[in-house]
């Protein structure tokens, strides 16, 4: 398939073919989020197939994008079910999808370079950092063979460490030196190895696999409002938004298309809030667009979007395949923490890669004081206020970082020029009185 694009008749079987072959690329990462916060991977892959479909619908079936669980809403997610359930959180989930539907539409009135302006990477740099950071805990508890929070151990610790060393070396090696289509599958490659010694190690049971039935509709979770959980998830939003615009300007240089302007940046922000808004009223993750399916689409040269439309259909198939849904839920806690030792470390570099490529001057003291306070507050487990009012976390850090880069004086170089001149004049008068 290198080297052409595929045909466009969508009933063409290599197109279905490239669309498996997608959908294979990004399912590591799909259903990982998903076991993770204890939701429902089923759902998962049938809302990311949805969710899929309505984007496509809303941009006019012109880029070749796949949209899937996002990693940034792991840890808001995990507190916000032990806190208010999951029907509250899928509420707030909802809210933090029409959060992105107004950024599409106030960049479908100011401009695309309005999100920038309001979210410059002084802001998010610190606050993804904080979003890979904040969740380190969890991937240690869970590759010692304990619950994310570390309470109850789950697995004797030398054999969690046996198979969660094997998935992270896998993984990273899979990463690094992996060609090809392989390259893209670091995530499923280490779950396969970590997966198959776990296997052997008697710490799989495959009893819920057997009692399941084939087919069966997945379980569905209806969303309910509670104000305390929207508050506490819409400043999540900030970090996935930006990575949208990211992840449009990559697609963008990979088909020679300028996405930006057709189908424009605020039809693709407003899909992306469709898509997350609709997943939140089946009990699914946030969507977000997926970089790894980019990459895919680079190397196989798939710029026909109907590509993903098949990638979506196969997924919602999936998704109402009962034993395949539970056979995902035997993956071992220790499997999966070896793994998102590495993908949430990648996070916080994420974040630190912003600021790198923006050349965010940390000498400049307002930078310095925006990204310092960010990262204590995050890290250090800052909260303001007490019980259901209270702030902390990722969301915490999203409205501080928002309010110092507003309120703090920005560096004005026409000031300094200013400041130069006169010191220039008044050399030149004083000389002239000497």
């Amino acid at each position: 398939m290198s080297g052409r694009t595929i045909s466009s008749g969508p009933m063409n079987w290599r197109t279905a073919l490239a669309g498996s072959q997608m959908l294979f690329v990004a399912f590591g990462a799909l259903v990982l989020m998903p076991l993770l916060t204890g939701l429902d991977p089923s759902v998962a892959l049938f809302t990311a197939g949805v969710g899929t479909l309505m984007f496509h619908f809303v941009t006019g079936l012109t880029m070749p994008i796949f949209l899937a669980s996002s990693f940034v809403f792991i840890a808001p997610i995990i507190f916000s079910v032990q806190t208010w359930g999951v029907p509250a959180t899928m509420g707030a989930l909802l809210c933090a999808g029409v959060v992105y539907m107004m950024l599409g539409i106030a960049v479908k009135l100011r401009g695309p370079g309005f999100i920038h302006r309001i979210l410059p990477p002084v802001v998010t740099g610190p606050v993804i950092m904080v979003i890979g950071l904040g969740l380190a805990p969890i991937a240690v508890h869970m590759a010692m063979g304990k619950t994310g929070d570390g309470a109850i151990e789950l697995f004797p610790y030398q054999d969690a460490m046996i198979v969660s060393m094997v998935a992270l070396v896998t993984t990273l090696l899979v990463a690094v030196f992996a060609r090809g289509l392989f390259r893209l599958l670091p995530i499923m490659c280490g779950a396969l190895a970590g997966y198959a010694v776990a296997f052997f190690m008697g710490m799989v049971d495959f009893q819920i696999v057997h009692d399941a039935p084939l087919l069966a509709v997945p379980a569905f979770v209806m969303p309910e409002f509670h104000w305390q959980a929207i508050l506490f998830m819409i400043p999540v939003a900030i970090a996935p938004a930006i990575e949208h615009v990211g992840d449009v300007l990559a697609i963008s240089n990979v088909t020679g298309k300028d996405y930006v302007k057709k189908p424009g940046l605020h039809r693709t922000l407003f899909g992306d809030g469709i898509a997350t808004s609709m997943a939140a009223m089946f009990g699914g993750p946030p969507n977000t667009t997926y970089s790894e399916v980019t990459g895919a689409v680079m190397l196989t040269r798939s710029f026909n979007p109907v590509v993903m439309v098949w990638a979506a259909g196969f997924a919602i198939f999936l998704a109402f395949v009962a034993k395949f849904g539970i056979l995902l839920q035997t993956i071992p806690a220790p499997v999966m923490g070896g793994i998102l030792i590495l993908l949430f470390g990648s996070i916080a570099a994420v974040g630190m890669n912003t600021m790198i490529k923006a050349k965010v001057d940390m000498a400049q003291q307002r930078n310095l004081v925006i990204v310092a306070t960010v990262l204590v507050f995050g890290i250090g487990g800052m909260a303001i206020g007490d019980g259901a009012l209270s702030l902390q976390g990722v969301s915490l850090c999203g409205i501080v970082a928002i309010i110092l880069n507003l309120i703090l004086p920005m560096p004005s170089q026409d000031a300094d020029d200013l400041h130069v001149e006169q010191e220039v004049v008044d050399d030149l008068v004083q000389h002239g009185r000497d």
